[in-house]
């Protein structure tokens, strides 16, 4: 199980939020549905991000604004993730909009989504479908196959959800949060947060879907050498 390495390659894609991607890294990943989060809340947070990136010398508008908060003392860097990466996920979790993802049916339409190609053009972790969005850590062999992989999963997957509750329009919110994960213990805290996550959310048994990688298999020595949950 491979952790970023700050001497290594790094490819940083700008969309509307910067993607970091290394070759075989293990990556925390958050999707959430269209309708998730209320506008006014979604403004005020990116508003505060700004002004607190910026009173510490950080444009939240360049390029590499991630990699120059990763840069501050750890201290610095565990406030931000206090005030922002906390507070953004906690906001998820009072299930604003329809909560599409609360039927059995339909998250489990996710999680075999997520599992299909599972030991091939990637290794699956821990993951966990709430009911208006997503959590998953997983590894990916090549830097290029992220960000391709999760708009293949979430074009598929919004597709068929679609087709069964029978609207148009957008299901996910275009872009991701990801997030590479930098060392073991990290690792084991994401695990328990994912774990963790329906409880918080006082969520019952069906309304979420829940997979440990730990009750599965222990992690392979690389990629291909697994077996899809569906074949």
């Amino acid at each position: 199980m491979r952790f970023f390495d700050p001497e290594d390659q790094l490819q940083i894609t700008q969309r509307k939020l910067p993607h970091w991607s290394q070759d075989g890294v293990v990556c925390f990943i958050t999707w959430r549905t269209h309708d998730s989060m209320p506008k006014a809340v979604v403004g005020k947070w990116l508003t505060e991000r700004a002004v607190w990136l910026e009173q510490r010398g950080i444009d939240v508008h360049e390029r590499d604004w991630k990699r120059q908060l990763y840069q501050l003392d750890p201290a610095v860097i565990a406030e931000f993730h206090d005030h922002f990466t906390s507070r953004w996920h906690e906001e998820l979790d009072q299930c604003h909009g329809t909560c599409v993802l609360r039927d059995a049916q339909m998250n489990g339409r996710v999680a075999e989504s997520l599992m299909h190609f599972d030991g091939d053009r990637y290794e699956m972790l821990d993951f966990v479908i709430m009911p208006n969005h997503v959590h998953f850590l997983a590894m990916f062999p090549d830097k290029d196959v992220l960000l391709k992989q999760c708009e293949s999963w979430k074009r598929f997957t919004a597709r068929w959800i679609q087709d069964r509750l029978g609207f148009e329009g957008r299901f996910w919110q275009q872009d991701a949060f990801d997030h590479l994960v930098r060392h073991e213990a990290q690792f084991k805290r994401l695990q328990h947060y994912i774990a963790e996550n329906p409880v918080k959310a006082h969520l019952k048994p069906g309304e979420f879907h829940l997979r440990k990688y730990s009750n599965h298999h222990s992690p392979s020595d690389g990629f291909g050498r697994g077996r899809s949950a569906r074949e």
